[in-house]
C-alpha cells in the first residue's frame, strides 16, 4: 500500500481541485509520489475532456481589469465558469480567472471563443484536465468611458465574487459611481435609458399590457392611459436612470446622478450562471 497522509490528499485537492477519491487513487498508483500523482490527474483529466462537454457549468467567479486608455478608462468583465462550488473556491481557479480576464485585455477579445487561440486556451484547457470538471469562459463585457468603477460582490462569504459590475461615467459622475454599480448588482437593470429597449420589445410589452387590461374588463376610453402606465412601469423596472435608487427610493437613479452633476455613459453586468 503506498504511504501517504491525510496532509498529502489536503495539498494536492487544494492544487489541483480535484476530488477526494480521484486523489487517493491517483496516490496508490503513483505509489505515493505527490508529483507524479498530479501528473496523473492531469493525464487523467485530460482524457476526459469530451465526457465532461455535456456537463453544466453554472459555478465559478467574475474577474475584472480596469486601466488607463486614450481619453479615459476602459474595463472589462469575464465570467469564468466551474461545475462545482468546491473547485470555484480553489486558488488555482481564482487565479486562472484572473489569467482569463488578462487574455481578455491583452488579445481584444469580446466572445469567449477567441481565447482559444491564445496562450490562455491552453491553460484553460489544462486546468479543466488537472480538476477534473468543466471550465470555461462564459462571456466577455467591455465598457469604456471617461472613468470606469468597478463592484465585485461575494453572494457567500466562502466563494469568489459571483456578481460583477463596471460602470462607465464622466468625472462628475465617478462620485456616485461605487453607488450606482451597488444598484446595479442588487437591480440588476438591462438598459441604461428607454432608448436602449429594442423597438420589437416596446411594441411586445405594449401589446401585452393592453391584452391585459382588456381581460380586465378597463373601459375602451381608459386603455391608452392604462397601456401607457404599464408600459412606464416596464420602463422603471428594467432602465438604469428610470429606477428607484437602492439607497433612497425617492429618487430615481437619473436623479441622482443629475444631483451629482453627473452622467453615465454605460454598464455591464455579470452574476455567475445567470
Amino acid at each position: 500500500m503506498a504511504n501517504y497522509t491525510a496532509a498529502d490528499i489536503k495539498e494536492i485537492r487544494e492544487a489541483t481541485g480535484a476530488g477526494m477519491l480521484d486523489v487517493k487513487k491517483a496516490l496508490d498508483e503513483a505509489d505515493g509520489d505527490k508529483a507524479k500523482a498530479v501528473e496523473l490527474i492531469r493525464v487523467k483529466g485530460l482524457k476526459g475532456i469530451a465526457k465532461r462537454e455535456g456537463r453544466s457549468a453554472s459555478e465559478g467567479l467574475v474577474a475584472f481589469d480596469v486601466r488607463d486608455v486614450e481619453g479615459g478608462q476602459q474595463g472589462t468583465l469575464v465570467e469564468l465558469n466551474s461545475e462545482t462550488d468546491f473547485v470555484a473556491k480553489n486558488d488555482k481557479f481564482v487565479a486562472l480567472g484572473d489569467e482569463a480576464v488578462a487574455a481578455a485585455v491583452e488579445s481584444g477579445a469580446t466572445e469567449p471563443e477567441q481565447l482559444a487561440d491564445t496562450p490562455f486556451g491552453e491553460a484553460l484547457t489544462n486546468a479543466g484536465a488537472t480538476m477534473g470538471e468543466k471550465i470555461l469562459v462564459r462571456r466577455i463585457g467591455r465598457v469604456q468611458g471617461e472613468v470606469v468603477t468597478a463592484y465585485m460582490h461575494r453572494t457567500n462569504k466562502d466563494l469568489p465574487p459571483q456578481v460583477g459590475v463596471l460602470v462607465a461615467t464622466d468625472a462628475a459622475g465617478a462620485e456616485v459611481a461605487r453607488d450606482v454599480a451597488m444598484h446595479i448588482a442588487a437591480y440588476s437593470p438591462l438598459y441604461l435609458t428607454r432608448d436602449e429597449v429594442p423597438a420589437d420589445q416596446v411594441e411586445n410589452e405594449r401589446r401585452i399590457a393592453e391584452e391585459t387590461a382588456k381581460n380586465e374588463g378597463k373601459p375602451e376610453k381608459a386603455l391608452p392611459k392604462i397601456v401607457e402606465g404599464r408600459l412606464n412601469g416596464f420602463f422603471k423596472e428594467n432602465v438604469l436612470l428610470e429606477q428607484a435608487f437602492a439607497k433612497d427610493a425617492k429618487q430615481t437613479v437619473g436623479k441622482v446622478l443629475e444631483a451629482a452633476g453627473g452622467t453615465v455613459t454605460g454598464f455591464v453586468r455579470f452574476r455567475v450562471g445567470n
